[in-house]
């Protein structure tokens, strides 16, 4: 991967759910198919626009379409990693305080380098290795 193309892929638009479940569409329309539902805060990415229309891809790159009045700019990722655990600090080596399941979804804090500091659905915070997840 060429340093260009790198920098494309890093530069992609994220979005999140901001309803409480939303549709995803196979096209950009509310006629067209439910293909799945997401819950608030699902972490996409934004691959198209069409009008008021998204096409977007999840982290195991399946493609869809949502309305975009229904997402947000506040910053998620999903636990991509069976299990991740959730630290004090940004390091391997600090102290254990909360473990995140696969597909959890996290509200995004702050980043440092490799990690990300999240924020639960119960409120816990603390720092995550951003590869088990996914998102921004």
């Amino acid at each position: 991967m060429s340093l260009l193309t790198a920098t494309v892929a890093e530069a992609r638009e994220f979005v999140s759910i901001k309803g409480k479940t939303v549709n995803v569409r196979v096209q950009p329309n509310t006629r067209s198919a439910t293909q799945w539902e997401l819950g608030s805060g699902y972490p996409l990415q934004v691959q198209q626009r069409k009008g008021q229309w998204l096409k977007v891809r999840d982290y195991e790159a399946t493609l869809g379409w949502v309305h975009a009045p229904l997402t947000s700019k506040t910053p998620h990722r999903v636990v991509t990693a069976r299990s991740a655990n959730l630290r004090a600090s940004a390091s391997g080596n600090a102290k254990v305080v909360g473990k995140l399941q696969q597909h959890e979804i996290v509200r995004t804090l702050q980043n440092s380098g490799t990690w990300a500091q999240v924020k639960t659905s119960s409120g816990k915070t603390g720092w995550v290795a951003k590869n088990l997840t996914w998102g921004w």
